[in-house]
């Protein structure tokens, strides 16, 4: 599973990082931080929806792309 990540900055600094794949979007104080709240939350996302039977186990390792 391949998952692209878009970046944004909110005009007070905060970055904006979005999965739209997973319908994730996620603040952080640096593009960083945003990037690997993210990935987590993408993750945490992933494994929920295969122990519900809604993706397969093949799911469970995505590569994340930033996109330019």
């Amino acid at each position: 599973m391949k998952l692209t990540i878009e970046l944004d900055r909110e005009v007070d600094g905060r970055w904006i990082a979005e999965i739209a794949a997973l319908n994730v979007l996620l603040y952080g104080e640096s593009k960083q931080d945003a990037i690997e709240r993210a990935e987590a939350a993408a993750l945490e996302l992933i494994a929920d929806r295969i122990a519900h039977g809604e993706l397969s186990p093949e799911s469970a390792n995505p590569e994340f792309a930033v996109a330019a």
